[in-house]
């Protein structure tokens, strides 16, 4: 085993230099600061490169991790995509098979529903047969009467549901007909509005709705102010006519004037006072006339009526009109309680903006309040009983 071993050189110490050996009195040289300086920064230097370069070896390390996993979730997308279309291929067939299957389901449905209407009409007797028809025919009939507001229809319809149950005998159906004539009673014997006289009625106030005076009216009121202003003719002393027509013949007519005042001394001269006079009067009554006309002194309850234009008082009326129509066609589609109130509506316009004194007017609000009574929505008569009973005898077979 010593024999393998290799064998260690020999080292020999280093010559001395003879200079260094012979003079050992030499000063050693002083190192300065700056060689210290360098030595330090040569360290960091090298200490920066080796973790420089254990960085640089992190640093592909981890591209090379990043580029794997990159792959392989790029591989793991692939094959989600393709699970991804095999899932919507096969959500698509089932779709398809859903849709196949209920467009099944639903012949299948109809198919049953057609087979147990054709047992219900098989399996129907002549009795039932008989309480349906009736049935419809009588609730055809009540909507016929809600739409003509009539009750002449319900009433048609109950008689002759009342002679098929005679024809027929069946002693089961005895409490319909009992019901039907108790039916037939009520519904006679119930109070319905007259439409077609309401609505004549409501055509007559839309046509008088132009002669109806407005609140604000000049012209006729200061009219009527003028002729009770105006003075009875006075009748001359002498018992020849009104002094009016004197003065004008005596104006007109001068020298018969003047023979008459050479014939009767002082005739002419009264004659000529009362003409003046008569003149004055005239006058007085234009001028203060005009002045009633220009300013007026009343009592106002009312501002907005007073103070109504005329084109506005044109478009008030045209209002008031598409109010009457509007309640005329309510009324027709029985729609009581719309035609009441714009009744209502026009009877306070009326009120408000028109003269109450005059005759039309008056007429008018008692026509418009009697409307307003008449226009109540008591109900069409239904044919309760009627109904119930043929309910009872098409449950009880």
């Amino acid at each position: 085993m010593s024999q393998s071993q290799p064998e260690s050189p020999v080292v020999t110490p280093a010559p001395v230099p003879p200079a260094e050996a012979a003079s050992p009195s030499v000063a050693v040289p002083v190192r300065r600061p700056g060689h210290w300086l360098l030595l330090l920064a040569l360290g960091l230097a090298f200490v920066a490169l080796v973790m420089s370069s254990m960085l640089w070896q992190k640093l592909a390390f981890t591209q090379e991790e990043l580029a794997r996993r990159s792959l392989d979730s790029a591989s793991m997308s692939q094959e989600a995509r393709k699970l991804a279309g095999q899932t919507e291929a096969l959500a698509q067939e089932l779709q398809a098979r859903l849709t196949v299957a209920e467009l099944r389901l639903s012949e299948v449905s109809l198919q049953r529903s057609q087979l147990e209407e054709l047992m219900l009409a098989l399996s129907r007797s002549r009795d039932d047969n008989l309480v349906q028809d009736l049935e419809s025919a009588l609730r055809l009939a009540q909507q016929q009467t809600q739409l003509t507001g009539s009750a002449q229809p319900l009433v048609s319809a109950l008689q002759a549901a009342d002679q098929r149950i005679a024809r027929a005998a069946q002693p089961r159906l005895n409490p319909v007909q009992r019901a039907i004539a108790r039916d037939i009673e009520r519904i006679q014997s119930a109070a319905l509005a007259d439409i077609p006289t309401l609505a004549l009625r409501l055509d007559e106030l839309a046509r008088q709705v132009d002669d109806w005076p407005v609140a604000n009216a000049v012209g006729a009121r200061a009219d009527a102010q003028a002729a009770a202003f105006v003075k009875p003719p006075r009748a001359d002393t002498t018992g020849q006519g009104p002094a009016g027509g004197t003065a004008t013949a005596t104006v007109t007519d001068g020298p018969p004037a003047a023979e008459a005042e050479g014939s009767e001394p002082g005739l002419g001269w009264r004659r000529i006072s009362a003409g003046w006079s008569e003149l004055w009067e005239r006058v007085w009554l234009d001028v203060t006339r005009s002045g009633r006309e220009l300013v007026r002194v009343s009592r106002i309850d009312r501002p907005e009526a007073a103070l109504l234009a005329p084109e506005q008082a044109f478009f008030l009326r045209q209002n008031i009109k598409l109010k009457l129509l509007n309640a005329r066609l309510g009324l027709l589609a029985r729609h009581m309680s719309s035609s009441q109130a714009d009744v209502a509506a026009v009877e306070a316009a009326v009120q408000r903006y028109f003269d109450t004194r005059s005759p039309r007017v008056a007429s008018a609000l008692g026509v418009l309040a009697e409307l307003r009574q008449d226009l109540v929505d008591a109900g069409l008569p239904r044919p309760e009983e009627s109904l119930a009973a043929l309910a009872v005898a098409a449950g009880g077979r």
